[in-house]
């Protein structure tokens, strides 16, 4: 008989190598699935690095980024075999974290995160890019896509990195502290780091004992975004974080404000007047309440725009029906990650998921009789997610309206903005080299101030949908100033709307009429329209509060001519899938608005309109009423 102790022996030892393999392979996807509720096991790589025999007893480090853990080297690299002070800080990395590291650092654990941030519009800067190539005429699509680390030196190019090319991902951070409002950039660190009070202190030791007093304090590398930490950059361009905290920026010096209480100076000296904060503020919620890491880093895919990227909307958590929602085992393993992190325990129910790619609201869960909940990421306290209430969802004359359409409170406005380009500057300042040059663009704007949003149509796959826009870019560009070798003169002039996601939400709703009868709202700018009844025939007549464009005859602020057809080849928008409302499409509106005149917003007749829809309430219409004839 042969001996087959030999080929067992062989296959228990095959066995016992692949366990081992596929342990250490997969030992993330058992963290991911609380396989360690209580922690991770800890490897002691600290043991094995030199870094601790001088940098000893810190503290302050996240759950799952302690040097226990993970080492320092992983982060900082070194030299971690040397006892020496020189050779062991030889390649370190002080503020690691930057996209220009982050290949070295955080993306050796986290590949998939970087693959998509790389590719986020937050780094790319695609967009900004693309329209500012669009109006200095260097491009003939708003589409294009770009990198603004790839721009040179045309007037556009240098434009962007004047005034533009600071709020990008690949902006280094270089130097210590803690994320404020003057941050910009940072790569990882832009959301993950975190200061506790006592490291700030440690810090302050640190450079006043000129760097003798090693801090004890490390800062925290952890998931806990707060909204200081997107304050830096979305506080410009649409002003989604100061719109978010009810402030609206002013021309004004922080010298001229006589009543404080009604303005707020941010920390680079702007100074915003205090209006209504956004409803979700006020409850405490943060930006990444709805905004979650698959938004905020992106999904890997390209993006020409913005609001391309961004999935979640208000009917995810203010549903009509029921949400959508898909259960805890069908968690993608970052959403899994943050819900570990967060030590969530609401794995037995349901979590609701976007509609448009179904990523997961993993602070959000549906209870067993159907009531929907958010836990605020900020204070972890419990909201209670209300469903539409019963006048959106059965409107059927609004069905085309977006929610912040008649919800926004309000939204900031600028108009009058000249673009001139000064060769003598001798302190410009690079924004995106980051040194000092000579010569900068500098835009000079005529008035900030804020209102209800205008209207605007999106026209995507087929669908309309009604949105807010504000006046993106009416503005003149000497482009003489920067080519002055150009014999032909060159004043280039745009008047272009932008669709806007204001952030001012609110739980009242707009009144019909400042849709219907609001010559701002429908494209014409501020001023007075009103509806004139001679001889039982109404007309609705414009009077503009601005003076007329010399460029193109209309008013300052406005978007299109009253009641006029626009030459379908003119681009007054800054998507090409966003425009102002036809002539039909006015007609339409200001017909609601004559009804106005005389029936009240919560009339029966007005009411029935919403149900039945404005054509079968036409049929029936009194002779008493006068329609519009224009």
């Amino acid at each position: 008989m042969k001996n087959n102790k030999y080929p067992v022996a062989l296959f228990v030892l095959f066995l016992l190598l692949f366990l081992v393999l596929f342990l250490a392979r997969n030992k993330a996807y058992f963290i991911q699935n609380n396989t360690y509720q209580d922690g991770i096991e800890k490897i002691q790589i600290s043991n094995t690095e030199s870094c601790l025999q001088c940098h000893q007893n810190t503290k302050g480090y996240s759950k799952y980024h302690n040097p226990e853990l993970i080492g320092c080297v992983s982060c900082h690299l070194g030299n971690s075999a040397s006892l020496d002070k020189i050779k062991a800080h030889e390649g370190m990395i002080l503020i690691p974290g930057n996209l220009s590291d982050a290949k070295e650092t955080c993306g050796k654990c986290h590949p998939s995160e970087l693959h998509k941030i790389e590719n986020s519009l937050m780094t790319t800067n695609s967009g900004i890019v693309a329209i500012d190539k669009f109006v200095f005429g260097e491009a003939d699509s708003l589409d294009y896509h770009y990198h603004i680390k790839d721009i040179k030196y045309t007037a556009a190019d240098k434009h962007l990195r004047d005034l533009c090319a600071n709020c990008h991902l690949g902006a280094e951070k270089t130097s210590f502290g803690p994320i404020n409002q003057m941050s910009r950039g940072g790569g990882c660190n832009a959301c993950h780091l975190n200061y506790s009070d006592e490291a700030k202190e440690d810090l302050d030791n640190y450079l006043t004992s000129n760097k003798s007093e090693l801090p004890q304090f490390h800062p925290a590398t952890n998931i806990f975004v707060n909204d200081t930490h997107c304050f830096g950059c979305h506080s410009r361009s649409s002003r989604i974080s100061t719109n978010y905290m009810g402030l609206q920026e002013t021309l004004l010096d922080a010298s001229e404000i006589i009543d404080k209480n009604n303005y707020t100076v941010l920390e680079d000296e702007r100074v915003y007047k205090n209006l209504e904060e956004d409803v979700h503020h006020s409850k405490g919620l943060l930006c990444i309440d709805c905004h979650s890491s698959h938004e905020v880093m992106g999904d890997g895919k390209t993006y020409a725009h913005a609001e391309q990227a961004v999935k979640v909307q208000c009917a995810d958590c203010h549903y009509n029906d029921k949400p959508n929602t898909i259960p805890f085992d069908s968690l993608d393993t970052e959403s899994r990650l943050v819900f570990l992190h967060r030590d969530y325990n609401h794995s037995d129910k349901q979590i609701i998921a976007v509609q448009k790619d179904n990523h997961p609201l993993v602070n959000t869960f549906v209870d067993s009789i159907g009531n929907a909940y958010l836990i605020g990421k900020g204070d972890g306290l419990l909201h209670s997610l209300k469903p539409q209430s019963e006048v959106c969802s059965r409107d059927h004359a609004h069905k085309n309206v977006s929610c912040s359409a008649c919800h926004s409170s309000w939204t900031s406005r600028c108009i009058g903005c000249h673009n001139q380009y000064d060769g003598n500057e001798p302190s410009a300042f690079d924004l995106l080299d980051k040194k000092f040059v000579k010569g900068q663009w500098k835009e000079y704007v005529a008035e900030f101030s804020s209102s209800l949003p205008a209207m605007g149509v999106r026209e995507h796959h087929g669908e309309k949908t009604i949105e807010p826009a504000i006046p993106g870019m009416i503005m003149t560009i000497d482009l003489n100033s920067y080519n002055k070798d150009e014999l032909e003169k060159k004043l280039l002039f745009h008047r272009l709307y932008a669709p806007n996601s204001p952030h001012t939400t609110s739980k009242n709703v707009r009144d019909c009429a400042s849709c219907h009868s609001n010559a701002a709202t429908i494209g014409y700018g501020n001023g007075t329209l009103v509806y004139k009844i001679e001889n039982n025939q109404g007309q609705w007549v414009f009077t503009p509060e601005y003076a007329l464009n010399s460029h193109d005859n209309l008013p300052e602020d406005a978007w299109i001519p009253f009641l006029e057809s626009v030459n379908k080849k003119t681009v007054n928008s800054t998507r090409t899938d966003f425009r102002p409302f036809t002539v039909n499409e006015q007609k339409r509106i200001l017909l609601v608005g004559a009804c106005l005149q005389c029936h009240k917003d919560d009339s029966e007749v007005m009411k029935q309109t919403l149900k039945v829809g404005l054509n079968t309430i036409l049929k029936k219409v009194s002779t008493s009423c006068v329609l519009p004839k224009n």
